[in-house]
């Protein structure tokens, strides 16, 4: 461990053994990244086993990071079945540093709202509850669960992390799964390769129709945008429902080095807009700001390699991703006098 002091004779390490803190603390506090600050609760700690360049492990952390310092630490957090439970708590290790359960995969949403209720009767009711799973544990298994809890309004906030498809069992297609891309299940086969279109789920807007307190979307790109829906989240009671884009390095077949870069791409091609909506009508959004075509965002990854095979060229289908993602900047107004 290196140990240097600043001119105000600040101590700063600049490796800590069990943290994930860095040295740009020796920076003025408001150029600091995120992760710099020494007073992070670190609910992951190291140790786990995501693959390199996980964007679940980084999106799960600073979203815990942000709940936990919104709640001073009077918080519990329940896992569906996933990715995330799978490499952060192997038997008998866990790589959690907060009160943390796992159920089964479709029923977090309703355990979640068990452990609210049992916190309430206990008289701790200042005990915040966060629920949390990938897209195959939030759109499809745990969706009965979720909108029951979105139905009743239980004060529980649910992240889903959306890495488009099953990861954890091989890759395998979810109804968060895009079209055209490549899956175990959706091969890039026959005609029309890769995930139909005409299919799937848009979770937020399904939250949204609930009328519930809070729905935003948020990337692990913009981490401070990140931090402040979770903060912003916790501050109101209620169901509450955040969804995430995390890429996966593996399932998408790309570089590990591009997680955010991919993020930062789906977002400014119009494809992940970033909202906030509270009962049902949306309040904010994140403008663009450097609109790029879908195609700078699909070419880095593998699972669209079909699209761009040398001669030929899916522009077809090229063209109709594209006009789903001008829709997008259409309806939130992503840029301003149009697209």
């Amino acid at each position: 461990m290196t140990t240097e002091r600043t001119e105000a004779g600040q101590k700063v390490h600049f490796y800590q053994t069990g943290t994930h803190t860095v040295g740009n603390r020796l920076m003025d506090a408001a150029t600091r990244t995120v992760q710099s600050s020494i007073d992070r609760s670190n609910a992951i700690t190291s140790g786990h086993r995501a693959c390199q360049g996980c964007g679940e492990a980084l999106g799960a952390r600073y979203a815990l990071d942000a709940a936990m310092r919104a709640t001073g630490g009077r918080m519990v957090a329940v896992n569906a079945t996933g990715c995330l439970e799978v490499f952060t708590t192997p038997y008998p290790e866990t790589s959690w540093q907060i009160p943390w359960l796992h159920s089964v995969f479709g029923n977090a949403p309703a355990v979640a709202t068990g452990v609210a209720a049992a916190m309430r009767r206990r008289g701790m009711g200042d005990v915040r509850v966060v629920a949390q799973g990938g897209d195959g544990g939030t759109t499809d298994i745990g969706f009965g669960c979720l909108s029951g809890m979105f139905e009743r309004n239980d004060d529980v906030l649910y992240i889903c992390y959306d890495n488009e498809a099953y990861m954890n069992t091989g890759v395998q297609r979810s109804s968060a799964t895009p079209p055209a891309a490549r899956t175990a299940t959706t091969p890039a086969v026959g005609p029309h390769p890769g995930n139909v279109f005409g299919t799937g789920k848009n979770l937020p807007r399904i939250a949204m129709a609930h009328g519930i307190p809070y729905v935003a979307t948020a990337s692990v790109a913009d981490l401070h945008d990140l931090e402040a829906k979770v903060t912003r989240a916790m501050s109101m009671s209620g169901a509450r429902y955040i969804h995430i884009m995390v890429p996966c390095p593996l399932g998408w077949g790309a570089a590990s080095h591009d997680t955010i870069r991919l993020a930062r791409l789906a977002v400014e091609s119009g494809l992940f807009p970033l909202f906030e909506a509270e009962h049902g009508e949306v309040t904010a959004v994140t403008p663009i700001r450097r609109k790029v075509p879908v195609e700078a965002y699909l070419r880095p990854q593998k699972r669209f390699a079909h699209l761009f095979r040398p001669g030929h060229e899916d522009h077809e289908t090229l063209a109709a991703i594209q006009a789903i993602a001008d829709a997008n900047i259409r309806r939130y107004g992503l840029i301003e006098g149009g697209n």
